[in-house]
Parts: C-alpha cells; structure tokens; sequence
C-alpha cells in the first residue's frame, strides 16, 4: 500500500496546523516548512476546507487553521477523503477474477489497515511525536 502524495501533504498540512492551534498559517509558511510547492499544497488545501478539516480567511490578515479540534479528525476518515480509489489490484481489468482468491485477501487487508487508521485521530499523532513536530516550529536552518 503507497498513499499518494496529496494525502501526504494533506496529513503535513493538518499536522502543521494542529501543531499551532493558537494562529493562523499560510500557505506559503507551511509549504517552506515542508519544502514542498505551495501551487500543490493549494488544491489540498482547497479540499480540506471544503471538507471542513481547515478553516480559511481571506485578506491580508488571513490564513488557515483547523476547521475542527484535533481529536476529531480521525486518520482513516481522511484517507479514505484524499485517496478516493483505494483498490489494491485491478480486478476489474483481469482475466483470474472469476475464480481468484486474490480480491478477498487483498480486501480483508485494506479493511484491516483503514480500521487501524480509524483509531487515531489528529491528536493522537500530535501527541505522540511533539519533539518531530517542534522541527518545524525551529527548522534547522
């Protein structure tokens, strides 16, 4: 299992967020912090508060935070939001699906690793790495 890189960044950025419940961030802060493109991070960051994850103003004095307290962003929620087709294999498209065991196996897995994600949320992961998360308060320069 390979999670795409749009729900990396949308992990970065609700880690970097959670990490400063107290202020706004920009885009562009949490795209240095990252070294990551801010043009990429923008259409995530669009997502996340479509799906309510980020709270966005607008304006000079503007920026993102969360849109909601840590503990209710439950990881497997927002993987199965970022990843959209979490298929393993293409079974459609191949010729043993009728009579492959495969699929079954390969299922029992994805639903297996989506009940471990359901177990953590936000908080969880922030609080089980703060010194991580205090590198991108003092980056190294």
């Amino acid at each position: 299992m390979h999670l795409t890189r749009y729900s990396d960044y949308a992990m970065r950025v609700l880690l970097y967020l959670g990490a400063r419940p107290e202020r706004q961030c920009s885009i562009a802060e949490v795209a240095k912090a990252y070294g990551i493109s801010q043009s990429h991070l923008m259409k995530v960051v669009s997502d996340l508060v479509q799906a309510g994850y980020v709270a966005s103003v607008r304006g000079r004095t503007g920026g993102i935070r969360l849109g909601m307290p840590p503990e209710r962003i439950v990881i497997g929620e927002l993987v199965r939001r970022t990843e959209g087709s979490l298929a393993l294999v293409d079974c459609a498209n191949c010729l043993l699906a009728p009579g492959c065991g495969l699929a079954c196996v390969l299922g029992e897995a994805m639903v297996a690793f989506l009940a471990v994600l359901d177990r953590h949320t936000l908080a969880d992961v922030i609080a089980r790495r703060p010194e991580a998360l205090s590198r991108l308060m003092h980056p190294l320069s």
